[in-house]
């Protein structure tokens, strides 16, 4: 199953890395059990809402995120210009990759095109919003 993630803020990488480390974890018991019809492909898209290195890079490098397969580089800009420039090229790449499911987290642009893109493509939408703790 494919399923594409989409991210863009520091909030969004912490919930993300959980999420990715749980995928991982499932395929690679699935690999065990030699069971490829279960895997999850995740596909990981960074709308570039956070760009610079203390708000976006150090997240990736910490958590051990993977770097993204698409990244959109949308930066900085008004809510409605950045939140369009995001619907636009979110919609290039669920039509390219065509998942089962778009995840989106929390309360951002990006989560708002994210999940407006899915939908208008009939695409299910997953949203998660629930924060984990540090333990820091």
């Amino acid at each position: 199953m494919k399923i594409v993630t989409i991210v863009g803020a520091r909030p969004q990488f912490i919930k993300a890395g959980a999420i990715s480390r749980a995928i991982k974890e499932f395929n690679r018991r699935s690999q065990i059990r030699r069971d490829k019809k279960k895997r999850i492909q995740e596909i990981l898209v960074h709308t570039g809402q956070h760009y610079d290195y203390l708000m976006d890079k150090v997240f990736f490098e910490e958590l051990k995120l993977p770097k993204p397969d698409y990244h959109l580089g949308v930066g900085s800009g008004s809510h409605a210009k950045q939140t369009g420039m995001m619907l636009e090229n979110i919609e290039i790449v669920l039509k390219k990759e065509n998942p089962k499911i778009v995840v989106v987290y929390g309360d951002t642009n990006s989560t708002l095109a994210g999940a407006l893109a899915a939908a208008k493509l009939n695409i299910p939408v997953a949203h998660v919003e629930a924060g984990l703790r540090s333990y820091n």
